[in-house]
């Protein structure tokens, strides 16, 4: 089960971190990622990390603005979001990876669980 919080309603220019909480699963042994989907729109990659955080990825519009990080030890993996703008504004979901190809990691159906999804919301 994995659990997404931290989303929030912010200016254009705020940060906010969105954490997500994993349970009944071996954490370690996943790959974890974030996605977004905004109203009217399909669901979209935004940023992943491999088991042991050796490497990272991001979608090109949220490069030098997002840092994915993870935390094995408290099942936990964590999206710092710097300098929104309000074309980030979307619903944002985490999901866990099993697969050791970086390829699955950008692609929705790459992901074996997924996350209830919380709402981040840039005004302008």
């Amino acid at each position: 089960q994995l659990q997404a919080s931290g989303g929030g309603l912010v200016q254009a220019g705020d940060s906010l971190r969105l954490s997500c909480a994993a349970s009944g699963l071996t954490f370690s042994t996943y790959g974890m990622g974030w996605f977004r989907q905004a109203p009217g729109k399909e669901r979209e990659f935004v940023a992943a990390i491999r088991r042991s955080s050796t490497d990272t990825y991001y979608t090109g519009s949220v490069k030098g603005r997002f840092t994915i990080s993870r935390d094995n030890a408290k099942n936990t993996v964590l999206l710092q979001m710097n300098s929104l703008k309000p074309d980030d504004t979307a619903v944002y979901y985490c999901a866990a990876n099993s697969d050791y190809s970086w390829s699955s990691y950008f692609r929705w159906n790459g992901y074996d669980y997924w996350g209830q999804g919380t709402q981040v919301t840039v005004s302008s």
